[in-house]
């Protein structure tokens, strides 16, 4: 907003939060306790990862409670992946293992269908933290 002192990037980020708030308030993603439980696992920022999973098409293929239009059949549910003992059925859940998946699947399982998107690190740890969120 010209004039009112705020940046693009903080004014996108409060709305990222409030969108967030909005959706736990209504039932469709972690609210903000779990939220921060996540941010404190990975480093990461959950906030941002609704975007960011739109961004890399992971709702085309996995429902995700909280992503509008992620509910993808392809992949499995991502909802409770915190609880799970494995992420993509070889790896022992850790975040920095989770990162590592969302990153570079094919690099810890050269058969797996879930394709390299392109995410940063960053960005996987945004998503990690979002995931991890998810109860």
């Amino acid at each position: 907003m010209p004039g009112s002192g705020r940046s693009v990037r903080e004014i996108a980020r409060r709305g990222a939060a409030l969108g967030a708030l909005a959706l736990a308030a209504c039932g469709g993603g972690p609210g903000e306790r779990a939220m921060a439980e996540g941010a404190r696992l990975t480093g990461g920022d959950p906030h941002r990862a609704p975007a960011e999973l739109r961004r890399y098409g992971c709702n085309t293929c996995h429902t995700i409670p909280g992503v509008p239009g992620a509910d993808g059949r392809v992949g499995p549910p991502l909802t409770g992946i915190a609880g799970r003992a494995y992420i993509g059925g070889v790896l022992t859940n850790t975040p920095a293992n989770l990162v590592h998946w969302i990153v570079d699947p094919p690099a810890v399982d050269s058969q797996t269908a879930m394709p390299r998107t392109g995410i940063s690190p960053d960005e996987a740890r945004d998503v990690a933290a979002y995931l991890y969120s998810l109860r």
